[in-house]
């Protein structure tokens, strides 16, 4: 059977930070493909936030399952969200109108599965997904040491809480 693990995260400001995405994927015990990458940042006008990288890392991992050819396969999905786990499995809610598009693409790409289990598991569980969205992050603030010096700056003026983006 297929295991999909997914994480994301939305750095160092949330919402409003650097978001990164990856997952990874078994076939039994097998490792049989991972992937991660950035998906946007606020300072550049990206609408993102934690939840938006959750949502972002398991559309990514079941897009790779559908090139890859698992159309149809038993699927698990697991991931560390709570939030993101209890939407797909329709106990709660889902308000957030930053969250409804993507709740609803990732139902529809997992209908293209004969999905087995979603399952909420502990970031302990998750080291291998968080690895890569952490690697993800840490690639894009090579290549844009700025963001760290617009996120510093920013941190430093104002006390907790959201940033606000010009």
């Amino acid at each position: 059977m297929l295991t999909l693990f997914f994480d994301g995260l939305c750095e160092p400001v949330n919402p409003g930070g650097i978001a990164c995405v990856g997952f990874v994927v078994y076939l039994d015990k097998d490792k049989i493909g991972e992937g991660s990458g950035f998906i946007g940042a606020g300072y550049l006008g990206d609408n993102t936030s934690n939840n938006v990288a959750e949502y972002r890392a398991v559309i990514e991992g079941l897009r790779w399952l559908l090139v890859h050819g698992y159309e149809g396969s038993e699927l698990t999905v697991k991931g560390d969200s709570q939030l993101i786990i209890k939407q797909l499995r329709g106990e709660y809610q889902v308000k957030s109108k930053r969250l409804k598009p993507l709740h609803e693409e990732t139902l529809k790409l997992l209908r293209k599965f004969k999905l087995m289990m979603l399952e909420w598991i502990p970031r302990e569980e998750n080291r291998e997904a968080d690895a890569l969205s952490r690697q993800a992050y840490l690639r894009f603030l090579k290549e844009h040491p700025e963001a760290l010096l617009i996120y510093g700056a920013r941190s430093r003026r104002r006390k907790p809480g959201p940033p606000k983006f010009n």
